[in-house]
């Protein structure tokens, strides 16, 4: 098999950005109070604050589950349930931690073919029933971008807002990659999130250039009540906090986390477009984010892998491919030549798995 010099399975695979390693680095002179109480924290938490111009809370965790779960446990009592939808990361890939830590919030899961929680679905859900013995619905929560890539618009969480509004429930947004949303948006963080009506966003800094930590941040201060101690009792108070916090500054101040982003979603839109030229290879999903599910025949799929690719193919049946801060432009080539390459010598048509052949 051969060793390729940069994967795309996962934005995971990349390693930490340069401004978050020099801030990491800057942070690790001297010594400082801990948990929370140093100088880094204070400026991380500020400079969030400065980014989406509120007055909201920020609390610092080691990654996206705990994040997304306690997140979610805050804002439920465990006799209530939390609407997403079927393909969300809560429902699929947390290993039943929402539930855990919320002491048994059901997920009710809402079907989603291209991942979008939709206002009628929501409505659905959450009037479905309304007797004692079904959990109360009590939370919506959508994952910007989805699981396949795409990006809810600004009148797009307005409208599932104004749906929890009237229903009485809250909306909290998983943003493992909110940053890449914001550059495929070309918005203000602020108007996909609070301006829009969300109550608390995950924003994701691991698959943005960070090593490691996720910032959980209520806009609707109150709900943030006690969040501290739900961090404690869960394993994610750092006691070396400013670790967690630095590299949130290196990444905010420089403005990395938005061109980060925006490499990450144009080497996305290199590929999208080498698919759709090329004969028996198709696009699943629009391309809007940093994501690229590839349909093709599976003899194209098993060629990729014995040169050497790695990829997944959980969702959508087809080949998914993510592009990180470092994605190379050359090695993007290179895969697109062993795709044209081996997709030529199938001399098939597009293959029936196709959804979507929009790219954009």
């Amino acid at each position: 098999m051969t060793d390729r010099p940069q994967q795309f399975a996962s934005d995971n695979y990349a390693g930490i950005c340069p401004e978050a390693w020099a801030a990491l680095a800057r942070a690790n002179q001297g010594s400082q109070p801990a948990y929370g109480e140093d100088i880094w924290t204070t400026r991380a938490a500020d400079g969030l604050r400065s980014l989406f111009g509120a007055d909201c809370e920020v609390f610092f965790v080691f990654n996206g589950t705990a994040a997304n779960s306690l997140a979610l446990a805050s804002l439920c009592q465990s006799y209530h349930s939390v609407i997403c939808a079927a393909a969300a990361h809560v429902e699929t890939d947390e290993c039943g931690a929402p539930e855990f830590f919320s002491n048994g919030s059901k997920l009710l899961v809402a079907p989603a073919p291209d991942g979008k929680l939709t206002p009628q679905a929501i409505r659905d859900l959450a009037t479905s029933r309304s007797d004692i013995h079904f959990p109360k619905p009590r939370v919506v929560t959508i994952t910007q971008p989805t699981e396949t890539g795409l990006v809810y618009s600004i009148e797009e969480i307005r409208a599932i807002a104004t749906v929890c509004r009237s229903l009485g429930l809250k909306l909290h947004m998983d943003g493992a990659r909110f940053a890449h949303a914001c550059a495929a948006l070309g918005c203000e963080p602020a108007d996909i999130t609070w301006r829009a009506g969300v109550d608390v966003l995950c924003f994701g800094g691991t698959k943005n250039g960070m090593g490691v930590g996720e910032a959980v941040i209520y806009f609707d201060t109150a709900l943030a009540e006690d969040f501290a101690y739900r961090c404690k009792q869960a394993g994610q108070l750092a006691s070396k906090m400013r670790f967690l916090s630095a590299p949130w500054i290196g990444m905010l101040e420089s403005g990395a986390w938005l061109r980060n982003a925006l490499h990450a979603n144009a080497c996305a839109q290199k590929l999208a477009a080498a698919v759709a030229a090329t004969e028996g290879l198709d696009l699943i999903f629009a391309v809007e984010a940093n994501a690229v599910f590839i349909a093709a025949p599976d003899a194209v799929l098993d060629g990729l892998r014995a040169r050497g690719w790695r990829f997944y193919t959980f969702i959508g049946g087809g080949a998914r491919f993510m592009f990180a801060w470092d994605a190379d432009p050359a090695v993007i080539d290179a895969l697109t030549g062993d795709l044209q390459d081996l997709a030529a010598g199938q001399n098939l048509p597009a293959p029936a798995a196709k959804l979507a052949a929009v790219s954009g």
